[in-house]
């Protein structure tokens, strides 16, 4: 279990019970096993190239290539879930021995409860601090450029982010500029659109106060911007990026309204869902010469495995009951757990075709506002991003690995006792498209975003730098002439559904 790792009482047995088998006996358990009379249907867990094949490749032989992979790292943030811990965030601190900490905040949660609370509980405890409250919905790279700027003139000993991932993102960039004062900006941005270089020592504390329930980037060591220039989405991934604390308290994200709610837990949906079909961590290249090289994204292994598929049933299940009963605070706390559990699963395993395909929907948006967000300007929100090119990707990479879509598919409820593998893209696809319809207020591909077919060359352009979820893509082809037709074919399908 990661370190840290704490769940209250209030949160689900079920939780409980699937974190608990990260602590795997010999010989492995299975939490449906535990009940004798269960049975299986479709393709099990034991039978599929799944979590128990996953442990088996334990004792696969050496690659004497030396080319593939051979072994996976799991790192996470220390976590703290439970109804009202934002409070404890001042003793947090003091016991960090922090004197000096910056505030990251946005302008709409600069005025909600839980930011009182960050007010109350560094004052109660006599810790120095101000507050950057300037953070952008989907930060450019401007907005993150500014962040760094106030954070070298202060200069802090500790961060503390309260909002959603543009918030805590943006706070691990003034984190990570900030104890390397002298980088250029481009110095650790990712490969080929910045220079990848690794980060070499741990940063400044950072804790991370979740409003909403989506990014998982309480515990993930990425952080995402817009490089305006180029016109994509990118960012920066290294295990060091990872804050020290999470404090998930459900109580913040009872503020959310319906389409932030839904936006946000289609990312989940999308994290747990790329991270459960990436290739396995044994097929990534090349293998690292030195394990400070070893990336954060690493392809699908044993442990991640668990925490994202369960963050891929809870999301089914309580998401659309979280978009459409504000009053549903069971609904709220599960989905901010699950969205935990997915940052565990996503941020070791990695992502791949949705949010590669993301960056650029985002990046060149011709003026989309989507409904529900109070601000001015166009935005495509990242959730809306992702899981709109959904059906097809996984229609397209089911072939891969047919037996692990299917288990995808009955998630959502599918019965896959008689489907044939070969069409366990179709039905995994018409699953997610049931699914996004039924939730209410999704554009249904690409035209109700304000693309059309003359787009689709810059959007595969603005794809295909992204090597460090691609690379995790399977079915992709590893020529560059290929991926460009294979990705024009995938925006194409995706235009409408």
């Amino acid at each position: 279990m990661p370190a840290g790792l704490r769940i209250a009482p209030t949160s689900s047995t079920r939780a409980i019970s699937l974190l608990r088998t990260v602590q795997f006996t010999h010989p492995p358990t299975c939490p449906c096993h535990s009940n004798p009379s269960h049975h299986h249907h479709g393709p099990s867990l034991h039978k599929s190239p799944g979590i128990a094949q996953a442990r088996r490749t334990l004792a696969t032989p050496i690659d004497r290539s030396r080319q593939k992979e051979y072994a996976f790292e799991m790192a996470a943030s220390s976590i703290r879930y439970g109804p009202g811990v934002t409070k404890e965030v001042g003793m947090d601190f003091k016991n960090l021995g922090a004197k000096r900490v910056i505030i990251v905040t946005d302008s709409t949660v600069a005025k909600l409860d839980a930011m009182a609370q960050a007010h109350q509980g560094l004052s109660r405890e006599g810790i120095e601090y101000t507050v950057f409250d300037k953070v952008r919905v989907e930060p450019k790279d401007y907005s993150i450029k500014e962040a760094i700027a106030f954070a070298k003139e202060y200069g802090p000993d500790a961060f503390l982010a309260v909002g959603g991932g543009s918030v805590i993102d943006t706070a691990k960039l003034m984190n990570l500029y900030t104890s390397f004062p002298d980088a250029d900006f481009l110095d650790f941005v990712n490969a080929p659109l910045g220079k990848g270089l690794p980060i070499t020592k741990p940063l400044l504390p950072l804790v991370a106060v979740p409003t909403t329930a989506g990014t998982g980037s309480e515990t993930t060591g990425t952080a995402i911007f817009d490089l305006v220039d180029k016109k994509a989405k990118t960012g920066i991934a290294h295990r060091y990026l990872k804050p020290t604390l999470g404090i998930c308290d459900p109580l913040n994200t009872r503020t959310m309204p319906p389409a932030v709610h839904a936006s946000s837990g289609l990312d989940v949906l999308c994290h747990s869902l790329e991270s459960w079909t990436a290739i396995p961590y044994y097929e990534r290249t090349p293998r690292p010469d030195n394990p400070i090289k070893r990336p954060a994204y690493q392809g699908s292994n044993p442990i991640s495995d668990i925490f994202s598929f369960q963050a891929l049933k809870s999301t089914v299940q309580y998401l659309p009951r979280a978009v459409k009963d504000p009053d549903d605070f069971e609904a709220q706390s599960q989905m901010l757990l699950a969205a935990t559990l997915a940052g565990v699963g996503f941020g070791n395993a990695g992502v791949h075709l949705c949010h590669g395909m993301s960056y650029p929907i985002s990046g060149q948006n011709k003026g989309y506002k989507h409904a529900g967000y109070a601000i001015e300007s166009p935005i495509i929100p990242h959730g809306v991003s992702v899981a709109v090119t959904a059906p097809t990707v996984f229609r397209f990479t089911a072939a891969s690995n047919p037996e692990r879509h299917l288990q995808a598919a009955e998630a959502f409820g599918v019965d896959i006792s008689q489907v044939k593998k070969e069409s366990a893209g179709e039905v995994l696809a018409e699953a997610l498209q049931e699914f996004l319809v039924d939730l209410g207020d999704q554009p249904r591909g690409l035209k109700a975003l304000g693309f059309d077919s003359g787009d689709i060359d810059g959007l595969v352009e603005g794809t295909l730098p992204q090597k460090r979820v691609l690379d995790l893509a399977p079915n992709l082809a590893a020529d560059v002439e290929t991926e460009r037709e294979q990705l024009r074919g995938l925006f194409e399908d995706a235009m409408s559904y």
